[in-house]
């Protein structure tokens, strides 16, 4: 995941799983991201919560015009509703790289199949008296603060919403130990809260497993052949 939006374009999805097996998702999920390579997507991964009940889909394009950005848009939304026997769309949105930091001094945040990932997200509400670009710049400033404390990471990265004013963390970590440990010593809704006195704001966070990066399944993917629930879109994105 870059630390810039200077060349790539970000979008990312979050589902509810409604099937008993979510298993079933996280494999439609794949087909996915294979369908998101024909339309140029050059990276994906999968997250699956460790407590929750959310998965994650991130794929990343080289950047396009808006325009184009648009259509790509509407080509995913359309796929991603086909998904809806298996699970509930909670959000779904192109996200801006505002900055990161690795402990390797990447210029980018690295993760593999099996990698322990953690997202904050946080809302500025409407009743707020709170600039949406001060309230961008003092997340940014939080987490350039936080990442230096937070023994155990690897990388991270700090995301803005688009269209709303929605600012994402995400942390790869060394293990899951290490980011229980932090999450455990550190109150993070209260910290923000302490940075933003004039502003209402809603904050969540959960932890991940990277289950799915489409680099390091080149050799198998290449036989997958388009998920059922997927075909009839890839007709269409080709006619």
């Amino acid at each position: 995941m870059p630390f810039s939006n200077k060349n790539l374009d970000i979008f990312m999805c979050v589902l509810r799983p409604t099937v008993a097996i979510v298993d079933d998702l996280v494999d439609a999920l794949k087909h996915f991201s294979l369908f998101s390579e024909r339309l140029g997507s050059i990276h994906s991964s999968i997250f699956k919560s460790i407590h929750g009940n959310m998965i994650v889909w991130y794929g990343a394009w080289i950047k396009r015009s808006n325009d184009n950005k648009e259509l790509l848009h509407e080509a995913l939304f359309s796929a991603l509703t086909n998904l809806q026997s298996m699970a509930i769309l909670v959000d779904h949105n192109f996200m801006v790289a505002y900055g990161g930091q690795a402990r390797d001094g990447s210029p980018a945040a690295k993760f593999s199949t099996g990698d322990t990932v953690c997202f904050s997200v946080t809302r500025l509400l409407s009743n707020t008296k709170m600039k949406e670009q001060e309230f961008v710049y003092t997340c940014f400033s939080i987490f350039q603060s936080y990442f230096l404390k937070m023994d155990g990471t690897i990388a991270g990265v700090c995301l803005k919403c688009e269209t709303r004013p929605i600012m994402i963390n995400f942390f790869v970590w060394k293990n899951l130990q290490s980011c229980y440990s932090f999450l455990l010593r550190n109150d993070l809704r209260e910290a923000l809260q302490n940075w933003v006195f004039d502003a209402t704001l809603f904050v969540k966070y959960d932890i991940f497993k990277v289950v799915y990066v489409s680099a390091d399944d080149v050799s198998n993917s290449q036989c997958y052949p388009p998920h059922k629930l997927l075909e009839k879109q890839l007709e269409t994105v080709h006619r």
